[in-house]
């Protein structure tokens, strides 16, 4: 089956989460997204805010910039949330906006490299490894966490370039990609990270998961909102990304998706969306039927 997923976007006050949250459990969403986008809200304390006020919905984190992150602290709130609300927080590190770490002071030399060393790090102290490395990057000596997580925890990469998308196969459990990616898009980037999964021998590990967000709106003013976002995004000209209309709809460009190779499709509300309460209704009451 398709998972299914909807978006808190971060141009909402923080002050607005908890009705959405508490929403997306009642309505039985499958999955709430939360971005940790600079410099708007944080992506732990957000995620613990939503984890706390619902029971079932599965909370992602997408994601947080490793640049802006010591992967010890990472690892410590990760282990801390998997443990207080077992399988329920979801978890994507990637790169960061280059701009946005550039003006933190976090810019590095080599991005890719930086997030290998994380996630290799990262996976090892969320399975209750002692931790000794001295990278280019990363650098912990006798590092391991007293309350590991008491469950493995997938650790996803939020990737787009072709070397990263190999990097996510070799390293990583899973891909997030951005709204973005077309289904050709995902398609190609099934085949990179699949390269990444042979060449690191893991080809027959546990299934590589791929998170697709999608750009939704809905309403008599959908297609000129999501219109106006793609041409902010300078993303008109290109085919295939987003969709405006009705259940029926966001269904079949769901689909499309789920055909191309994602696992999980997140439905992106523009960021002026009137009515998030109302979005994750529409996702879970309207939508999921839909979605086999």
């Amino acid at each position: 089956m398709t998972g299914l997923g909807a978006i808190f976007r971060p141009q909402l006050a923080p002050e607005r989460l908890r009705s959405v949250a508490r929403l997306a459990d009642e309505s039985g969403l499958e999955e709430l997204w939360l971005w940790e986008d600079c410099f708007r809200e944080g992506g732990i304390s957000t995620a613990a805010a939503a984890l706390a006020w619902t029971e079932r919905v599965r909370v992602g984190i997408g994601l947080l910039p490793v640049p802006l992150r010591n992967v010890a602290i990472t690892a410590m709130e990760v282990a801390s949330l998997r443990r207080m609300f077992p399988g329920r927080p979801i978890l994507a590190v990637g790169h960061g906006v280059q701009d946005w770490m550039g003006q933190v002071g976090a810019r590095v030399e080599s991005p890719v490299t930086l997030l290998r060393e994380h996630l290799d790090v990262l996976r090892a102290l969320l399975r209750g490894e002692r931790v000794t490395v001295e990278g280019r990057y990363v650098k912990l000596d006798d590092v391991a966490l007293d309350w590991p997580p008491a469950e493995p925890v997938p650790v996803i990469a939020g990737v787009t370039g072709p070397r990263s998308l190999r990097l996510a196969g070799e390293a990583a459990d899973g891909t997030l990609l951005t709204a973005s990616a077309s289904p050709d898009v995902v398609r190609k980037a099934r085949q990179l990270i699949d390269e990444g999964r042979q060449s690191a021998g893991r080809a027959g590990a546990e299934p590589h998961r791929i998170v697709v967000y999608l750009l939704t709106a809905t309403g008599v003013d959908g297609p000129a909102r999501l219109r106006a976002e793609l041409e902010a995004e300078g993303l008109a000209a290109v085919p295939d990304l987003g969709v405006a209309g009705d259940a029926g709809a966001v269904a079949k460009a769901v689909q499309r998706l789920a055909d191309a190779g994602a696992d999980t499709v997140v439905l992106q509300p523009t960021g002026d969306e009137p009515d998030p309460e109302g979005f994750v209704r529409f996702v879970a009451e309207e939508v999921r039927p839909l979605v086999p």
